[in-house]
């Protein structure tokens, strides 16, 4: 079964007169929905990014004003450090799954765009080569999923450092 299948409920013959009307004000509603779940992303990464740079700049307020070397800020490093490297994943996880998220939501919206007399969504979608070219169009989750693994990298190499001090 396809999601088109699963979107389309009654006919225009079956449901009546306004099936086209209601199908616009189910469309927009969708839509909006879409955006919403783009603006709990933004949040999401903001918030993200936010704690990993507060994690980084503490290490790093910590390395300067105590001795590194100090057998009380060893531990420290490495509990911060694999916290860090924890919610690094956890980022990662939750931008592949509003990646995924939108996916299902804008198949939904070509499919509803089907019954309707103009696709925008689908038209930009083509014109942006649907995400396979590079030069067209870079899908933001591309590099979006980088970043909490460039900050995962940043966390292994203080708890890497942790031991060799």
């Amino acid at each position: 079964m396809s999601v088109e299948d699963d979107v389309i409920g009654l006919s225009k013959e079956n449901y009546g007169e306004k099936h086209t009307d209601h199908i616009f004000e189910i469309y927009k509603l969708y839509v909006e929905m879409a955006d919403k779940i783009s603006e709990r992303r933004q949040s999401a990464n903001s918030f993200f990014l936010s704690l990993n740079s507060a994690i980084v700049a503490l290490v790093g307020y910590v390395n300067v004003s105590q001795d590194p070397a100090s057998s009380s800020v060893l531990p420290f490093f490495s509990l911060v450090a694999i916290s860090g490297m924890i919610l690094c994943y956890l980022w990662y996880r939750l931008v592949r799954s509003y990646k995924d998220i939108n996916t299902g939501k804008f198949k939904v919206v070509h499919a509803i765009e089907k019954l309707l007399p103009l696709h925008p969504y689908a038209g930009e979608w083509t014109a942006l080569g649907k995400g396979q070219d590079p030069k067209l169009y870079l899908p933001f989750t591309h590099i979006e999923t980088y970043v909490p693994w460039v900050f995962f990298g940043i966390h292994l190499f203080v708890f890497v450092g942790s031991f060799i001090q």
